[in-house]
């Protein structure tokens, strides 16, 4: 039985590309060129007017005959906007929900995280997915959350672990430090590779999206596709990667 898998995380900005264009079946289409197993979304619209009323973790799952799981970090009256995990096996919902915005800054936009049991193969793969805030303090707050009891310290969340996503955070930040006590950074996990950026997708000198794994899984491969196709479908570039169960 394979011991390999492939996980993708990418924020999608509304599936609007840096051309202005809406589209989540580009989005659709770089997921399904990679061709990964377990995908992690962040910046997705369902039900907004700004894009259509579109449900879009829906259509991109359905159009890749994909399981998935959306939650929506921000509520609004016609709709949502948030995270979703999507993949070729089970995906069963452990937990959605907000992680902490400063209290002293409640127009900070709300960010949530989402943690679902994937079954691939056989094999029962804890993932978690992102998206932190702008501001250094909040996110701080956030990694002090998302590494406590609540999420990756919970009863049920067992090895092995994947958490990756949106994390607004350089490598050596403090945010990426307190990551990075429990989980390794795929980035890091290749001998004779460079750590490379996923943002803007246009000119990417910025690696604000990352990938942690616990120590268990083997990194083979880290992959970041700059192509005509993903330097145009979102603000990012997605960041995919090959891991080997023990």
């Amino acid at each position: 039985m394979p011991k390999t898998f492939s996980v993708m995380t990418y924020n999608v900005h509304s599936c609007i590309g840096t051309d202005r264009k809406l589209s989540p079946l580009r989005i659709a289409e770089v997921i399904d060129r990679c061709n990964p197993d377990i995908v992690a979304l962040q910046e997705l619209d369902a039900g907004l007017p700004r894009t259509q009323m579109i449900d879009q973790a829906h259509l991109i799952a359905m159009t890749l005959e994909m399981s998935f799981h959306f939650h929506s970090s921000i509520h609004m009256k016609e709709g949502g906007y948030g995270n979703a995990i999507l993949s070729r096996g089970d995906v069963r919902l452990i937990k959605a929900g907000a992680v902490p915005i400063d209290p002293l800054r409640p127009s900070f936009e709300r960010r949530g995280a989402v943690w679902a049991e994937v079954t691939l193969r056989g094999h029962l793969i804890q993932v978690l997915v992102t998206h932190f805030g702008l501001n250094r303090g909040e996110r701080v707050q956030q990694a002090r959350a998302m590494t406590g009891h609540e999420w990756l310290e919970h009863p049920e969340c067992s090895h092995p672990v994947v958490l990756c996503g949106d994390f607004n955070a350089m490598a050596g930040s403090q945010v990426y430090r307190l990551l990075t006590r429990q989980l390794h950074d795929v980035q890091r996990g290749l001998k004779g590779r460079l750590p490379r950026g996923t943002w803007p997708a246009q000119l990417p000198f910025m690696r604000i999206d990352h990938m942690f794994v616990s120590r268990e899984l083997k990194v083979r491969q880290v992959w970041v596709p700059r192509t005509p196709l993903t330097r145009v479908a979102s603000d990012h570039l997605p960041l995919v990667v090959t891991l080997e169960l023990p």
